[in-house]
Parts: structure tokens; C-alpha cells; sequence
């Protein structure tokens, strides 16, 4: 066996590389997860201990696990989010005591119970996962029979209080995730725009076929990037810790805005250069322009992080702009080629929009055609 291999407790070997990448895969899950998880320890246990000494319930059960279920490990907890899945446990909770006190306990009041809360769930909530907190907290109440009635409502009412309270005055680290979607949309913008660059430059279809794919699987980064932002943004509507962030996830929703346009029209210029490439001859003049477009994008990415670069990706983008005139560019260009860079104005214009200007006065700054 040699360094670089490491034996598993099955006698399989493994490169000490792999071991290494999983290791760290592991630790930054971990340490992603870590503001999640101090969140839950001091919203359980703040809850099971107020509803233990201070309203004397000898076992607060349901304190502890609303608490838990609903602040979750998930990356996506806004406050209505929390306060909806609070809702559907207290729901649960308050349809098993009427249970208990109606029929009593047994194993067909379990059964009675669980379809009532069911039903009356998804009367009251379309999504799946309110009813199932409703479901799972009524099982609980029902097998822990123990207190005066309606007691685990209380319990139950503490625990939601107790993970809304924790969310406003201990908010977990969005904007690191927020930051990290972002690049991860630009990056995948940079590459999708990248491949269509070089198979203008070369008459390649099958890579412009590949920059087309590329530029369609971008909504999913998107997507991402708007969970994450819109998360922050209401986390730091409640909490007076993110108070200044306010301001600054403002600006990230307005470039976030721009760039879901810009992808969406980075899949029309894929589209007309997939088509054009058919023909198999290398086009550098729309290939230059586009490649203007990738590097005006990186741009805005930096500003993204840095507020003061945006004057100069908006300069370079407003220079570009002005020049889009597709006759003057290609005078001897035929109907795909000027089609091709006539579909790069609007995205040059969404970029701009990224930067801070006006949707109209960029619009203004390109050429009459």
C-alpha cells in the first residue's frame, strides 16, 4: 500500500485524496450548519426550561420538539416559514387534546386522531409538510398523556414562541449563503457565455448546442440565489442585529432581478448562435461583443461584493451599449448575424439595470435601429 492510499475498516482501499475531500466536505457541512444549530439548542432548551420552572409542567416534551421541528436544519428559515410550520404543530396539538378529552386514550383514538388532523389540515394549509407537523406533534400529544388538559398546547405555544424569538435575535448567517448563490449563478453565467464565445469563434455547433444547455440550466441558480436572498431579506426585517444589511440585501435583490432577465435573454443569443454555428464558419465580430458582455458581467459580480466598482462596470457596460448599432457592426452581416447581435442589446441592458441605472436610460443609450 502506498502513502497515498488509506485502508477502510472493509479493506477497501481509498486515495488518501479522496479521504481528505470527503473530510472536508464533511467539516464545512458541519460548520454551514453550525448558526442552525446553536439556534436550535438555545430556542429547545430555553423553551423546556421556561415551561418546566416557570409554569410548572413536569414534562414539557412538546417545548422542546416544536421548537426543534420547527426551526429545522434548513437553510430557508424565514420567519413565515417558521411561524406556518408553528402553526400546523399547535394544530396537531390542540386536535389530540380534543381527542383525549372526547374519547380518551387508546389505539383507535390514535387512528381518530391522526384523520382528523389530517383532514383539517389540508382544509386549513395547501402544503404537505403543514400537515405533516400537525400529524407527528397530535402522535406525541397523544402517546404523552400526561398533565392537566390542553397543558402540551401551552407547551406547544412556548416552543413556537421560543424559535420565533431565537430567529429575530440569533438570525443564522444568510448572507454568507446568500453571497455564495450569487457567485455560483455568475460563475455559471460566465461559463455558459464563455462556451458560446468559442464556438462562434470556431463555427461550432455542437458547442454552441453545449452554451445553449449551459444557458438553460441557469434558472436553477437563480432560483437558489432568490431562496437565499429573499430569507435574508425577512430575516433582517425582524432582527435588530441585521438592521444594517438592510440596505445592502436591497441592492442584491435589485442586481438578482436584473440577472434573471439576463439569463433569460443569454438563452436567446445562445438560441440564434446555435443556429448560426450550423453553417460551421467562425464568426469573431459577434464573438468579440459577446465576450464584451462576459467580462461586463464579472464586473457587476465584483461590485456585488464592493459598491464602488459599479461605476466602472456600469462604464464599460454604457460603452458597449452605444456601439450596438447590428447594421453599423455588420454591414455586410447577414439576417442571423444581425439577429444574433440585436439579441445582445437587451441583455446588455438587463446588466446595466444590474448596475444601478435606470431601465429607461439604459434602454436610451442604445443606437436607433
Amino acid at each position: 500500500m502506498t502513502g497515498e492510499e488509506s485502508s477502510t475498516t472493509t479493506g477497501v482501499v481509498v486515495p488518501r485524496s479522496r479521504l481528505r475531500a470527503t473530510l472536508r466536505r464533511r467539516l464545512g457541512r458541519v460548520r454551514e450548519s453550525l448558526p442552525a444549530i446553536v439556534q436550535i439548542v438555545v430556542a429547545a432548551t430555553a423553551a423546556y426550561a421556561f415551561a418546566h420552572f416557570v409554569l410548572g409542567h413536569t414534562v414539557p416534551l412538546l417545548a422542546a420538539t416544536v421548537t426543534v421541528s420547527s426551526l429545522g436544519l434548513v437553510r430557508d428559515a424565514r420567519p413565515w416559514r417558521v411561524a406556518e410550520t408553528v402553526a400546523g404543530m399547535l394544530v396537531g396539538i390542540l386536535l389530540a387534546e380534543l381527542v383525549l378529552l372526547l374519547a380518551g386514550a387508546g389505539w383507535w383514538q390514535i387512528g381518530l386522531a391522526m384523520l382528523v388532523t389530517l383532514v383539517v389540515s389540508r382544509f386549513l394549509s395547501p402544503q404537505p409538510g403543514f400537515a405533516l407537523a400537525a400529524v407527528v406533534q397530535a402522535l406525541i400529544a397523544l402517546v404523552l398523556v400526561t398533565g392537566a388538559p390542553f397543558v402540551r398546547v401551552i407547551d406547544g405555544a412556548v416552543g413556537g414562541a421560543a424559535a420565533l424569538l431565537v430567529t429575530a435575535l440569533i438570525p443564522r448567517t444568510l448572507r454568507r449563503t446568500e453571497l455564495r448563490d450569487a457567485d455560483e449563478l455568475f460563475d455559471a453565467f460566465d461559463v455558459a457565455t464563455a462556451t458560446i464565445v468559442r464556438a462562434l469563434r470556431r463555427g461550432d455547433r455542437a458547442r454552441a448546442e453545449r452554451g445553449l444547455e449551459r444557458a438553460r440550466a441557469l434558472q436553477t441558480y437563480v432560483d437558489a440565489w432568490s431562496g437565499s436572498l429573499e430569507s435574508g431579506q425577512e430575516v433582517a426585517r425582524i432582527s435588530p442585529f441585521l438592521r444594517r444589511q438592510r440596505t445592502e440585501l436591497e441592492r442584491h435583490a435589485r442586481v438578482r432581478a436584473a440577472m434573471d432577465l439576463a439569463t433569460r435573454n443569454l438563452r436567446v443569443v445562445a438560441r440564434r448562435a446555435a443556429y448560426l454555428c450550423a453553417d460551421g464558419q467562425a464568426r469573431a465580430v459577434p464573438a468579440d461583443l459577446l465576450g464584451e458582455i462576459e467580462r461586463g458581467a464579472g464586473l457587476v459580480r465584483d461590485a456585488l461584493d464592493d459598491v464602488s466598482m459599479e461605476p466602472a462596470a456600469r462604464a464599460a457596460l454604457a460603452a458597449l451599449a452605444r456601439r450596438l448599432d447590428p447594421a453599423a457592426i455588420l454591414p455586410d452581416g447577414n439576417i442571423g448575424e444581425i439577429n444574433l447581435v440585436a439579441a445582445m442589446r437587451p441583455l446588455t441592458v438587463d446588466l446595466l439595470v444590474a448596475t444601478g441605472m435606470p431601465s429607461a436610460e439604459a434602454q436610451a443609450l442604445l443606437p436607433r435601429i
